[in-house]
């Protein structure tokens, strides 16, 4: 167990803030997280699991206790002529899982290489990308319930995924820490490629592999998404809105070339970086705050901006996008005060 004093965050957020900590405290293993939510001391003060902080945007220093997880590992736990489950600690870097089940021909995650974070806030988020969400390959959640003391397991559907969205993220239910996360991969893979331009990617090849979408996937992001360690960010800064049907309309008689995806409920999914670009604001740039230029839904730190002037340039865009669309974004990038 690791526990600092007045800790500096900067490396634990990928913004790159050089905001503080009062206490931060890491663990190896469930034993030693028990210990640190049982003490008095810590039940007492504000708290916050974080994994790579590649989610977060800390706007001032924490007065509380950071707690991370060092449970690491990737194993396969059960296995099949067909399929194979593998269970990973929370705190293995997502795309290590990636690279270790391409490199296996084991398929169904291969669409979501190259994203930054760690397994276990995959499970939180449940991140997305190129036609695939994570909830798609999840088989079983294992989580450390933080009142109880208490570990318990979720399958699929009790983790209540949605759009950017799990049970883990419902601050009205008790709260859970996600220690492992069980995947459910395919010895035969079935390769999705619903997403355009990763089709084109690799639609001239004979018999496409896993290997080869993680190629073609690395490609597209890196062409569009800046490195987090050269140019602090956090990844798309909002989620894309979802309007009903009559409001789509609406904005396509005004605006004929809206993209849009088919969504659940008879809802339509617009591409939020479309909307923020068509308001000007990829390319910007602002002292130390920007918007990406290869990508509008990424909001950047060149260099030295504080937490406050980038939440404050986010509302910006939010306010803007509104006035001309009638469409608020919601943020995808959590706040942490």
């Amino acid at each position: 167990m690791r526990i600092e004093k007045n800790f500096s965050l900067k490396d634990h957020n990928t913004f790159h803030l050089p905001v503080r900590t009062r206490w931060f405290m890491e663990y190896d293993n469930e034993d030693e997280l028990g210990r640190i939510l049982r003490d008095e001391y810590f039940q007492e003060l504000r708290s916050l699991h974080i994994g790579s902080g590649s989610n977060l945007l800390f706007v001032a220093d924490f007065n509380g206790i950071i707690v991370h997880s060092r449970i690491r590992g990737i194993r396969v736990a059960r296995e099949t002529d067909t399929e194979v489950i593998l269970r990973i600690g929370a705190a293995e870097p997502w795309d290590d899982v990636v690279r270790y089940a391409v490199s296996r021909g084991w398929g169904g995650i291969e669409n979501l290489s190259h994203i930054p974070g760690e397994a276990g806030a995959a499970a939180v988020q449940n991140i997305g990308a190129y036609g695939v969400e994570l909830k798609d390959v999840v088989d079983s959640v294992e989580t450390f319930n933080q009142l109880t003391f208490e570990p318990h397991t979720y399958t699929v559907d009790a983790c209540q995924y949605a759009y950017r969205h799990s049970i883990f993220k419902d601050e009205q239910r008790d709260p859970h820490i996600v220690t492992h996360l069980n995947l459910r991969l395919q010895k035969r893979p079935v390769l999705r490629l619903d997403y355009t331009p990763l089709r084109d990617a690799i639609g001239a090849l004979a018999s496409p592999t896993v290997s080869d979408v993680r190629e073609a996937v690395g490609a597209i992001r890196h062409s569009k998404l800046p490195n987090p360690e050269r140019l602090g960010n956090a990844g798309s800064f909002f989620m894309n809105p979802l309007v009903d049907r009559a409001q789509f309309d609406a904005l396509r008689a005004l605006h004929p070339d809206i993209p849009s995806y088919p969504a659940p409920d008879g809802r339509v999914k617009i591409p939020a970086g479309w909307l923020i670009e068509r308001c000007g604001f990829k390319g910007l740039r602002e002292g130390e705050v920007g918007v990406y230029e290869h990508q509008a839904l990424i909001i950047v730190n060149h260099g030295h901006a504080t937490g406050d002037e980038i939440a404050l340039f986010a509302e910006r865009i939010r306010r803007t996008v509104s006035d001309r669309f009638g469409i608020l974004l919601t943020p995808e990038v959590r706040y942490v005060e």
